[in-house]
C-alpha cells in the first residue's frame, strides 16, 4: 500500500509541476514528463512482479526507491534549505502551488519510508520464503 501511495504522489506531483511550467518549450516539458511517467510504470510493473514473490523485485524497489529514488526527493528541500540565510527566506515565495507540491513531496518520502521498512518486517519475509 505504501508504494501506490508514494506512486500516486510523484504523479500527482508531476501533474501539478507540468501544469506549473506550462509556458515552458513544449518539448521540455513533455520530456520530462514522459521521464517521470516510464519511471513510474517500471516501479508499478516491478512492484507487480514483488506479489508474484519475486525476491529481485524487492530488492530493486530498495535499492531503486528505498536510496535513489529517496536522495531524489529530498536534495531538492535539502539543497533550498542549505542556501537559506534566514530560515524566512524559505517561505518568501510560497503559493498554494508550492504548498501543493510540498504536500505531494511530503507524502511522497513518508511513503517511501514506510513502504520499503515494511518489505521486511517477518510477515514479509514469511511471504516472500513461501512464494
Amino acid at each position: 500500500m505504501g508504494l501506490v501511495v508514494a506512486l500516486l504522489a510523484g504523479v500527482a506531483e508531476g501533474f501539478v509541476r507540468t501544469a506549473r511550467a506550462f509556458d515552458a518549450e513544449r518539448a521540455d516539458l513533455l520530456a520530462g514528463f514522459g521521464i517521470r511517467i516510464v519511471i513510474y510504470l517500471v516501479v508499478l510493473a516491478v512492484a507487480v512482479r514483488m506479489t508474484h514473490g519475486d525476491r529481485w523485485a524487492r530488492l530493486l524497489i530498495t535499492v531503486g526507491i528505498g536510496v535513489f529514488g529517496l536522495l531524489s526527493l529530498i536534495s531538492e528541500p535539502l539543497a533550498a534549505a542549505m542556501s537559506a540565510k534566514e530560515l524566512r527566506d524559505l517561505f518568501t515565495d510560497v503559493t498554494a502551488v508550492s504548498v501543493s507540491l510540498g504536500v505531494f513531496r511530503a507524502a511522497h518520502i513518508a511513503a517511501v519510508l514506510i513502504a520499503v521498512p515494511a518489505l521486511y518486517t517477518r510477515s514479509a519475509r514469511r511471504w516472500f520464503r513461501e512464494h
